[in-house]
C-alpha cells in the first residue's frame, strides 16, 4: 500500500516526519532511482526507497518500553552539547533509533514511552490528535490567587 514517502521514513527510524520532510526537499531521497519531492508516495512491498544511496530498511518488530524518568535525566535521544546529565535514551539498552513520548524537563519525573513505532508516536504527541495530558505538580510556598486562576486557563509553552 502507497504512503507518503515521510511516514515511511519515519517508520524506518530515519527521524521525526518533520525532519524526513526536510531530507525529502534536499533532494536526498530516491523511488527506484528516481529523485522524490514532498508529497510523493511509494509502496515498500514493491518499490526501492533509498536516503544518500542507504535503501531503507523497515524493524522487523515494534518496540514498546514504558520507562519512570526520574530527576536529572534528560527526556531526549541526545543531549545539548557541553551537557553531561544522562539521557532517557542511555537508560534504553536497545539498539536502534528510539522515539521517546512524553515531556518532562530534567527536574521532573514520571513515565515516558520510547518506541521505534513511528506512527504511534506521532499519534501521542502531534497536537492534531488531542490527546490530554494530565500533570501533578508540587510547588514550594503557596501561590496567590492570580496564579491559581493562571493556570486553571492553561499555560501554553514556547517550543523554542
Amino acid at each position: 500500500m502507497k504512503e507518503r514517502l515521510q511516514k515511511l521514513m519515519a517508520q524506518a527510524n530515519i527521524g521525526s516526519r518533520r525532519a524526513c520532510e526536510e531530507i525529502i526537499k534536499q533532494g536526498r531521497v530516491k523511488v527506484n532511482g528516481q529523485p522524490v519531492k514532498l508529497g510523493d508516495q511509494a509502496d515498500p512491498n514493491e518499490d526501492i526507497i533509498t536516503v544518500d544511496g542507504n535503501k531503507l530498511a523497515f524493524p522487523l518488530h515494534k518496540t514498546y518500553i514504558a520507562l519512570y524518568k526520574p530527576k536529572q535525566v534528560v527526556s531526549s535521544n541526545v543531549p545539548y552539547p557541553d551537557d553531561d546529565r544522562p539521557t532517557v535514551r542511555g537508560m534504553i539498552p536497545v539498539e536502534g533509533h528510539l522515539f521517546t513520548v512524553g515531556r518532562l524537563d530534567a527536574d521532573s519525573e514520571g513515565l515516558m514511552v520510547l518506541t521505534n513505532d513511528g506512527d504511534l508516536a506521532n499519534k501521542l504527541t502531534h497536537p492534531r490528535y488531542h490527546h490530554t495530558k494530565t500533570y501533578k505538580v508540587v510547588v514550594s510556598g503557596l501561590p496567590t490567587q492570580e496564579e491559581l486562576e493562571k493556570w486553571r486557563r492553561g499555560i501554553t509553552l514556547n517550543d523554542d
